[in-house]
């Protein structure tokens, strides 16, 4: 069978100390990233064979990771403290395959957006720009 079911996933926040201890962030219901993507440098020129553009590989971004959660004020209030810092923080992703994959990154908390509609529960958007390579292991 192919496929790996996605229940389970967690994302992990470093607490910045040595050696840095992880801890999941609370009640995640969607999880998506980091979009890797790369720029190309166009080589194109006169000589080209047949007329064919020709491209480089040039530098990579490694995108953003995007997380929903039922937002709860009191667990969630330190990725609020977050956003208010310019450095990076270590977070990774724990994959619920056997091998328990992880990608390790650090990140920036770009996007906060709680909502708490009247006839519905409380979540909250985040958006974490990822700054370097992720490390998946």
């Amino acid at each position: 069978m192919a496929g790996m079911d996605g229940f389970g996933v967690q994302l992990q926040r470093g607490d910045g100390e040595g050696p840095e201890v992880f801890t999941a962030i609370a009640d995640i219901t969607n999880l998506s990233g980091p979009g890797l993507s790369r720029e190309t440098l166009d080589v194109t020129s006169h000589g080209s064979p047949d007329g064919w553009m020709e491209f480089l590989g040039g530098l990579k971004d490694p995108g953003e990771v995007t997380a929903d959660i039922n937002y709860q004020p009191a667990l969630h209030d330190t990725l609020v403290a977050d956003f208010d810092d310019t450095a990076p923080r270590n977070y990774k992703i724990v994959f619920p395959d056997t091998g328990a994959t992880t990608w390790s990154f650090p990140a920036i908390i770009t996007g906060f957006e709680p909502e708490a509609p009247y006839d519905d529960k409380a979540a909250a958007s985040l958006t974490f720009k990822v700054s370097g390579k992720p490390v998946i292991s």
